[in-house]
């Protein structure tokens, strides 16, 4: 049995969701469209060492990763004002984009959204990541066109693993929470879609073997997975329009 029918714990259409129709596919960023954790690590652990501060593997996964720069530099340096802890930031974020003039989307991902735009299923990105972020890396991956509206959870009064950046995404695009599959990586994006009643798909990437433990509907190691193929396949796709 392929690896990704092992990690399976849900089908579409079973448990908790019937789909009458697939609408949209929301998409996190960092780690899910490619397995950029690595990078974001070494960024991470040179800005801080230069501070003084170190960062171990379980510091990373437990405060960083698919965390927002406000919580997780709050969390690192309680004593900074915010200005400190935003000129931080930028600094770790400038120093990964420099680290990443190229990336390798994660498996897939072209199918899938060249799939989803001929079936007329919208796509969102939504994400905790820094809007020159946002903009580097769909560059860098050619996805600039891609989505049809990008949310930041910077630029919402709460960011994952709140809700509230998928509630927005389905609100822009019009589309019931039912209606939709969210793909996330980390601890607060899960989180989040799960609790916005969004039926979850956890990408693990090349870095895990097996995943989280939060309840995910379904967890594949890739977009390429058979697992994800023949429920999609199997799923009534109508466009929004």
């Amino acid at each position: 049995m392929p690896d990704d029918v092992a990690f399976e714990t849900l089908r579409f259409g079973e448990g908790r969701f019937e789909f009458e129709r697939l609408e949209a596919l929301l998409f996190d960023m960092d780690g899910t469209l490619s397995d950029t954790d690595a990078i974001h690590r070494r960024a991470m652990v040179e800005t801080f060492a230069a501070r003084g501060v170190g960062l171990s593997d379980e510091d990373f996964h437990r405060h960083v990763s698919g965390q927002s720069n406000g919580a997780i530099f709050a969390h690192f340096f309680p004593a900074f004002s915010e200005d400190e802890r935003r000129r931080l930031a930028d600094e770790k974020e400038a120093l990964y984009r420099r680290l990443t003039p190229r990336m390798t989307p994660m498996p897939g991902l072209a199918r899938l959204i060249g799939w989803a735009k001929a079936k007329g299923v919208a796509c969102a990105l939504v994400t905790n990541g820094p809007r020159l972020n946002v903009e580097h890396t769909l560059k860098v991956l050619g996805l600039t066109d891609s989505f049809d509206t990008l949310v930041l959870g910077e630029d919402l009064p709460r960011a994952k693993p709140d809700p509230l950046p998928y509630l927005e995404a389905l609100q822009r695009l019009g589309v019931a929470a039912e209606r939709a599959v969210a793909f996330e990586d980390s601890e607060p994006g899960v989180t989040a879609a799960l609790a916005a009643g969004v039926f979850t798909v956890e990408v693990t990437g090349p870095s895990r073997s097996v995943g989280l433990g939060l309840g995910a509907d379904l967890t594949v190691p890739d977009f390429a997975a058979l697992a994800l193929w023949s429920r999609l396949t199997a799923t009534n796709v109508r466009a929004t329009t």
